[in-house]
């Protein structure tokens, strides 16, 4: 006679189906609430464009196509034009990542196979703490201590020197004030750097050391390492760190509207000239916009979205190719 702690045959026959009946309710549940998730990502995604399409609408409705390729921006006669916003905001950001992409590279590279080991993570801490600084103190800084010393000694002297290269010395005309597209721009690369540089080292860090010991062993220099193993092994992760970068570069707000100079004139291609961006724009005129000119800012919003997807997809394509590439090679 079975004692009365220990189980039946009927419960010791039910345990599995009921572990199962278990595990498949927790299967379920689990994939309902991700797909839940992504659903609410993406109905978040669509609030966001109907509502600026919707708010824009009247601007769009008035200046068509022309609202892209017009420079005039004047309130008080309702004309407007996003010429000069869209402008700034490209160029500066293509400043930025011209600047932090390499020095990134470089940081990335110094820690993971150049640095002793005593120094990676003191070294990468204060780089990450750099992210953590709040953007509206980058503008300060920019405004009060940089941009004085960004003009007296590297606009001037830049200036001296390359004003007449033809073509190059027109990026470089004009009275070298600090404050611009160039100087929001070396900010801006500031700004991103500590991003692109943690992703790089991230993704460096899981480069399999078998590989790069193997290479080491054939007699490959630490140049040629990084460049035949680590970066093709890495290139997914180094491309989504700099599209971080850009990203943040290109919704950057109040550090750009300290330092851009907040000017609604496109007069030459200096880089020293002041000018303005969406979101300097936006931060600079919405609260007291209303009628046509908050619908200009809101049609400038929807084209700063539709600069980020583009970006956002162009990266998409290119890892797309160049995985394609890497299997046709094998």
């Amino acid at each position: 006679m079975s004692s009365p702690s220990s189980p039946t045959q009927a419960q010791i026959a039910a345990t599995p189906n009921t572990d199962r009946r278990y595990n498949q309710f927790g299967d379920a549940l689990f994939f309902n609430a991700s797909r839940a998730a992504a659903v609410v990502v993406l109905v978040v995604l669509a609030g966001i464009i109907i509502s600026l399409m919707i708010s824009a609408w009247p601007s769009i409705e008035k200046f068509g196509w022309k609202f892209l390729i017009t420079s005039e921006w004047d309130p008080p006669a309702q004309q407007f034009g996003a010429l000069v916003p869209i402008y700034g905001t490209l160029v500066t950001s293509f400043i930025a990542l011209i600047i932090a992409v390499p020095v990134s590279f470089g940081i990335a590279l110094f820690l993971t196979e150049l640095s002793p080991v005593w120094l990676r993570r003191p070294l990468g801490t204060a780089i990450e703490l750099l992210a953590a600084i709040p953007s509206i103190v980058y503008g300060m800084w920019g405004l009060l201590v940089f941009a004085p010393i960004f003009a007296k000694y590297f606009q001037v002297p830049v200036q001296h020197v390359l004003s007449g290269i033809p073509l190059v010395g027109a990026l470089f005309q004009g009275p070298p004030i600090g404050i611009g597209l160039l100087c929001a721009g070396v900010i801006l690369a500031i700004m991103i750097i500590p991003f692109i540089a943690s992703v790089m080292r991230d993704v460096f860090e899981v480069t399999p050391p078998l590989l790069k010991e193997a290479a080491y062993g054939v007699g490959s220099t630490t140049w040629e390492v990084v460049w035949k193993v680590v970066l093709p092994y890495t290139k997914a992760g180094v491309i989504g760190g700099i599209m971080l970068g850009l990203g943040r570069a290109l919704g950057e707000t109040m550090a750009v509207t300290f330092v851009i100079g907040n000017t609604n004139l496109l007069d030459n291609v200096s880089l020293y000239a002041p000018g303005n961006s969406i979101t300097s724009a936006l931060a600079n005129e919405f609260a007291e916009s209303e009628g046509l000119h908050t619908a200009a800012l809101m049609e400038l919003g929807l084209i700063l979205f539709v600069i980020t997807f583009i970006v956002l997809a162009a990266s998409k394509l290119l890892l797309l190719k160049l995985t394609a590439n890497e299997g046709a090679r094998t």
